[in-house]
């Protein structure tokens, strides 16, 4: 495939950050739902609409509520929320995998094609910030009585079925689901998936819009495949899934997200008149099971576990920074996962996905380095729960710099600053606004 020109998307000086967000918001928009990225992404995903919302919540109520609507009025009968909801206005194989690879078997609302995993649970926290920063303040309590038992049932469904280690945590079955593709945690997974010589079995449409230098490598996305056709043909059913699938880990970041939402249903649930005392106890336990699994005393960090040998995935990565978020995490754990973001591995304007002295550290290459808006923004969130204001504030400013020297891209080499990945994205336009207020 031929070499890609390097896309120009710099901001004007004297550019308002905040009107340049809400115009791509408003370009990506598509009537009930926002695309991550009018060409690269076509379609509506799981957290992006999330993160989307939490934007949207400071500039216009109705369409932060109408996009995660939307999204769970795709929500299977199990609970789950899909990471993809196909539009069925955008030619199916406007992306792969489409709507037809994903269908056999899906016990799906109708006429609602949906792929079969998940994403990170960032809902519940968009729906606690559309209405605390609510002007139509009925509109937005009558928002959170109609999220409150999707929510609740998309948390079961993960703290149930998916509690696939038997410790209280959520475990993730395909690399999509931590919403860090091909991130190195998941290299040694990945590698044992993968058949000899196993191919993509289409033509791979990202590479006609991003370099691939940019994007995940062929023998990676034929490892995924493979997966996702593994637990679509025995039905999307969690039932019996070890040992036999090949995939399945506990990861810190999905963990943290669900502890720090269910904080968010237990004051959704105090505004609604349900209990909120059993979302308290549910978040504290996550956060007290995310220590006890996933801390590795060694690195003085957070990392996955693999479920199916038992053992924790010594690869530092940002993920490993982001249950900073979780209630339940002993002072002593948030101290020492607090300091990488001044050694050499994380310290820095941005904040890369992997420890820069990793062997496998790539700062342009998607998952592997580049620095992203949406786990920049949860560490700052993170940090701000424990204090760490000049922390999440050089952090915040080096995203802001970032975005005003090359647009909202969808990550940032975390080096330089350059702008990787497509262009316009949505979460980055978004999470700039609540940056900004």
């Amino acid at each position: 495939m031929e070499t890609l020109p390097a896309a120009t998307t710099a901001l004007p000086v004297g550019t308002d950050l905040a009107a340049a967000a809400r115009a791509v918001l408003a370009a990506n928009w598509r009537g009930r739902h926002t695309v991550p990225s009018a060409r690269l992404y076509p379609h509506q995903w799981s957290w992006d609409s999330a993160f989307v919302a939490i934007g949207l919540a400071h500039v216009d109520q109705h369409r932060a509520q109408l996009e995660l609507a939307t999204l769970f009025g795709a929500q299977w009968r199990d609970g789950r929320v899909p990471h993809i909801v196909f539009d069925p206005d955008t030619p199916a194989d406007a992306y792969f995998p489409g709507p037809r690879f994903w269908a056999p078997g899906a016990p799906v609302l109708p006429r609602r094609a949906t792929s079969g995993i998940v994403q990170p649970p960032v809902h519940a926290q968009a729906t606690w910030e559309i209405y605390r920063r609510a002007g139509d303040r009925a509109a937005a309590a009558d928002f959170l009585r109609r999220m409150y038992e999707p929510l609740c049932a998309w948390h079961d469904y993960l703290l149930t079925a998916r509690d696939l280690g038997g410790a209280g945590l959520a475990a993730i079955v395909h690399p999509w689901e931590s919403g860090m593709d091909n991130h190195p945690a998941w290299d040694e997974a990945v590698a044992a998936i993968c058949a000899a010589g196993a191919t993509v079995p289409t033509a791979r449409a990202d590479l006609h819009h991003v370099p691939a230098t940019q994007r995940p490598g062929d023998a990676d996305y034929a490892a995924y495949i493979d997966l996702a056709t593994r637990y679509r043909d025995r039905g999307y059913s969690d039932v019996d899934l070890l040992p036999g699938h090949g995939f399945v880990v506990e990861d810190p970041l999905f963990n943290a997200v669900l502890a720090w939402s269910e904080e968010a249903l237990a004051r959704i649930a105090a505004v609604v008149g349900a209990n909120s005392c059993w979302h308290t106890e549910r978040a504290t336990a996550l956060g007290a099971a995310l220590t006890e699994r996933l801390f590795d005393d060694d690195l003085g960090l957070f990392v996955p576990r693999d479920v199916r040998t038992d053992r924790r995935v010594p690869v530092p990565g940002v993920a490993g920074l982001v249950p900073l978020l979780a209630p339940g995490v002993p002072a002593d754990a948030a101290v020492r996962t607090r300091a990488h973001l001044d050694g050499p591995g994380f310290a820095g304007a941005l904040l890369p996905t992997l420890d820069r002295t990793s062997p496998d550290y790539d700062p342009q290459r998607y998952w592997r380095g580049p620095s992203w808006a949406n786990t920049t923004w949860l560490v700052i969130r993170g940090l701000r729960r424990h204090r760490d204001y000049a922390r999440a504030e050089a952090l915040r400013q080096g995203l802001l710099d970032a975005v005003r020297a090359e647009g909202f891209r969808e990550y940032y080499d975390a080096d330089t600053g350059t702008g990787a990945g497509t262009t316009e994205f949505s979460w980055t336009a978004a999470l700039v606004l609540d940056l900004l207020a």
